[in-house]
């Protein structure tokens, strides 16, 4: 759920950043005084001037949150009006990726190259765990997807996945799942990118991006078997990952394009049905679903990021 070149600056949000006064709109490259509405909705609001998101997670209500490269920071957006403020304000240093919200309100973001897999309590705004999923130097956790017990991430630096137990207490021993089988790692950039779970919940499936091939991978081995396409070559840019029952999108970032698949039960193939392009896109990153709507960042890894560089998350019909 990254660039898939050079990474990006650390550069540090101006602190208490809250939500810009213009967004720029793809198309024509017009400016928009506050969130573009539709059937009630916004289509697209506006982010913190310089926020760097990446990644993006919803609940069952409607808030989204964000979480920046720039300095780890977690954004909160109300879909129902496109405003927000920062509930989380990072630190210096750190950075959010992936991000996936728990029914508990508790939200699991991926620290990027510190290795690190943070826990935010949503309802208060605090941190109640770190973990240090990996060491802090050759490693790029990255996406995550909530199953059973675990939070599992990718490393995109490496061939292995980690499984961090969910909630605040318990055990919290991690789990690392090297890849195998039919898995290939390219030796520099990054591999594995967005992840989730197959149909039956059995396995995970998993994007390697500069190859654009979709992997299902056994939980109990780390197996990995390479998912055959039908009507696509490949998903090359693959990066968030979305499955509503049957139906997987992949966010193909800088194809600025989200193609949409039927999976069979077991997540051993994967049908093209469609595709799905906007002119507002701009390097989309990640997605996250909401009733009828599917929404997305615009990471814009193609405009150099400076603290007055404008970002927006958009929405589709699903």
């Amino acid at each position: 759920m990254t660039r898939n070149d050079s990474r990006p600056s650390r550069r540090t949000v101006l602190g208490g950043a809250g939500l810009a006064a213009l967004a720029t709109a793809a198309a024509g490259g017009t400016a928009l005084a506050g969130p573009r509405r539709g059937a009630g909705r916004p289509t697209e609001f506006p982010l913190p001037d310089g926020f760097q998101p990446e990644g993006i997670t919803i609940g069952k209500e409607p808030y989204a949150y964000l979480g920046s490269l720039a300095n780890g920071a977690v954004y909160r957006a109300d879909l129902r009006t496109g405003r927000g403020r920062v509930v989380y304000a990072g630190a210096e240093g750190t950075s959010a990726v992936g991000v996936k919200l728990d029914h508990d309100g508790l939200l699991y973001i991926a620290g990027r190259t510190d290795g690190t897999v943070r826990v935010l309590d949503t309802h208060t705004g605090t941190l109640v765990a770190t973990h240090q999923a990996a060491p802090e130097s050759g490693h790029f956790i990255n996406d995550a997807v909530l199953l059973r017990d675990r939070a599992w991430f990718t490393d995109s630096y490496d061939s292995v996945l980690y499984g961090v137990p969910r909630g605040r207490y318990g055990p919290h021993e991690i789990r690392e799942l090297p890849l195998g089988g039919d898995w290939q790692q390219e030796p520099d950039g990054v591999n594995a990118n967005g992840v989730v779970a197959t149909p039956d919940e059995r396995a995970l499936i998993v994007v390697n991006s500069p190859l654009g091939r979709l992997y299902r991978v056994s939980l109990r081995t780390g197996r990995a078997t390479e998912i055959a396409l039908r009507g696509a070559e490949d998903v090359v840019g693959g990066d968030g990952l979305v499955r509503l029952g049957s139906t997987l999108y992949v966010v193909q970032n800088r194809q600025n394009v989200v193609s949409v698949f039927t999976l069979d039960e077991r997540g051993t193939t994967a049908k093209l049905r469609r595709r799905i392009t906007d002119p507002r896109f701009d390097v989309p990153t990640t997605a996250a679903p909401y009733r009828n709507r599917l929404y997305l960042v615009n990471a814009r890894f193609t405009t150099p990021p400076e603290p007055d560089t404008e970002y927006n998350v958009v929405a589709v019909p699903l």
